[in-house]
């Protein structure tokens, strides 16, 4: 066996003990995602639900349930991203209240 030169050690360069506040938060992109399925779903039902076999009054033209489905998605995916990100702000606020305090020990090597 060939001798093989020993790994460098790293060389330890300081040591501090700080103090950090670790509190839980939640993740906004789950709860916009979240709110923009359940305006789809919502919208969905009211596209089942609205009649769309009759003329319009306003524009005298007949619209298709996938047309029905268009507008109504539209509103209900802009309403439930926001009732997402409302509740995603209650819950920071009432999660937010829990934090708590740790001890880190953080080292710092050079290699």
């Amino acid at each position: 066996m060939a001798d093989q030169p020993l790994p460098e050690r790293p060389v330890y360069v300081r040591d501090d003990i700080e103090t950090a506040t670790v509190r839980r938060a939640p993740k906004y992109g789950v709860f916009l995602a979240a709110g923009a399925f359940l305006g789809i779903l919502v919208a969905l039902i009211l596209t089942v639900a609205i009649d769309g076999s009759d003329i319009s009054p306003y524009t005298q033209v007949v619209y298709s349930e996938l047309q029905v489905f268009g507008f109504t998605a539209l509103i209900c995916v802009v309403a439930g991203i926001a009732l997402g990100a409302i509740v995603a702000l209650v819950f920071e606020r009432v999660l937010g209240r829990r934090t708590r305090r740790v001890i880190v020990d953080h080292e710092q090597y050079e290699i």
